[in-house]
C-alpha cells in the first residue's frame, strides 16, 4: 500500500479542480460565463474562483483532491496518487526554460476610487462599458499612487500578475514585483471558443475590444505582456511561457490571430511566432490597418468619426 508524507499531500492539495479538469478532462468542461464553469457529466456542479460546489448534492470542495474523492468516488490514496502523477506531468510540461518569480506577488494597494484610472483609459479611447466591466471583475483598478493596475489570474482565481501604468503626463510602466508573465492580462470568451487573439499590450487588447464591442466577448483575448524577441537563429526560437501555458491549459484552441505592432519588432515577432505555430494551429496575421498599434488605430477611427460627424452637422 502506498504511503504519502505530509509534504506530498500538501503539494497535491494545491491543485484546484478546474486546473485538473482543463488538463485531463477538457471534454467534460463547460464554460457558463467568464470565470464560471460546469461539467457535462454533472451540470449542477459549478466551479469558480478555485472552488467547486455540487448543488444537487449540496456538497462542495476546495481542490481537485476533494473532487476526485467526492465526485469520482476515489479513495484518499487513489486520489493522491492520481494527482501526484498529474502534478509531475504538469511541472515537466510547463517548466522548460521557464523561471518563475522568486518572490510572492506584491499587490498594489487599491485607492478609494477608480476615477483617475477611468479618465486615463477614456483618454486612450477605451469604451466606458468595457472599462466598468473590467473594474467590476477586478481585472483593472487604480492603486494608491493613481496608477492603472491590470491584473492577471491563474485558473483558481488567484492574482498572479500586476502591470502598472501611470496616469500622469510622465510615461510610467512596470510590472509589480513577483508578477508571473505566464498569467498576463486576458479576457476569456463567455462561450467556449477555439480562437485566441494575441496582443503585445493590455491597451492594445482593450482597444481591439472597443473596436469590436459587439463581438469581442465571443473570443479569447490575451496580452503577451510585452514584446516577444525571437532568437537570431530562427530554429532556436521558442514560444514565450505565456503561450506555452495557455495552449497547454486550452487544448480546444485551433486558431491564433496575431494583432502585434506594425513596427519592425512587432513584424519580426509575428513572423517568428506564426512559424512556430503554423504546423498545429490556423494562424492569421491581422495587424492594425493604420498606425503602429491597435490603440493608434482606435484613436484614428474615433477622430475620423467625430470629424465626419462635425462636418455633417455644419
Amino acid at each position: 500500500m502506498p504511503y504519502y508524507d505530509s509534504e506530498t499531500i500538501n503539494k497535491v492539495k494545491k491543485i484546484d479542480a478546474l486546473t485538473y479538469l482543463m488538463n485531463y478532462e477538457p471534454e467534460n468542461v463547460v464554460q457558463i460565463s467568464r470565470g464560471t464553469f460546469s461539467t457535462k457529466e454533472h451540470d449542477s456542479l459549478k466551479l469558480s474562483n478555485g472552488l467547486w460546489y455540487w448543488f444537487s448534492k449540496s456538497i462542495g470542495g476546495k481542490n481537485a483532491l476533494d473532487y476526485l474523492m467526492i465526485v469520482k468516488e476515489k479513495s484518499f490514496l487513489e486520489a493522491v496518487g492520481i494527482l501526484l502523477k498529474k502534478e509531475i506531468e504538469i511541472t515537466n510540461n510547463t517548466s522548460d526554460n521557464y523561471h518563475k518569480p522568486s518572490g510572492e506577488l506584491v499587490i498594489p494597494i487599491p485607492y478609494k476610487n477608480n476615477n483617475r484610472a477611468i479618465k486615463y483609459l477614456l483618454n486612450r479611447g477605451i469604451d466606458l462599458d468595457i472599462i466598468r466591466e473590467c473594474i467590476s471583475k477586478n481585472y483593472i483598478y487604480e492603486d494608491e499612487n493613481h496608477n492603472v493596475v491590470f491584473v492577471g489570474y491563474n485558473s483558481s482565481g488567484k492574482m498572479k500578475y500586476c502591470f502598472l501604468r501611470g496616469t500622469y503626463s510622465k510615461r510610467f510602466m512596470k510590472e509589480s514585483y513577483g508578477s508571473d508573465k505566464a498569467f498576463s492580462f486576458r479576457l476569456e470568451s463567455e462561450n467556449r471558443s477555439d480562437t485566441v487573439h494575441l496582443f503585445e499590450s493590455v491597451i492594445d487588447l482593450l482597444s481591439y475590444a472597443t473596436l469590436n464591442k459587439d463581438t469581442y466577448y465571443n473570443d479569447n483575448l490575451l496580452s503577451l505582456a510585452g514584446v516577444y524577441r525571437p532568437a537570431k537563429n530562427s530554429s532556436e526560437s521558442k514560444l514565450p511561457m505565456v503561450l506555452r501555458l495557455y495552449f497547454y491549459l486550452h487544448p480546444e484552441i485551433k486558431k491564433v490571430c496575431f494583432h502585434l505592432d506594425n513596427d519592425k519588432v512587432g513584424r519580426e515577432a509575428t513572423f517568428a511566432l506564426m512559424n512556430l505555430l503554423k504546423s498545429k494551429y490556423i494562424v492569421i496575421d491581422e495587424p492594425p490597418k493604420i498606425g503602429k498599434d491597435f490603440n493608434d488605430f482606435l484613436l484614428y477611427r474615433k477622430q475620423n468619426y467625430f470629424k465626419k460627424k462635425t462636418e455633417k452637422e455644419r
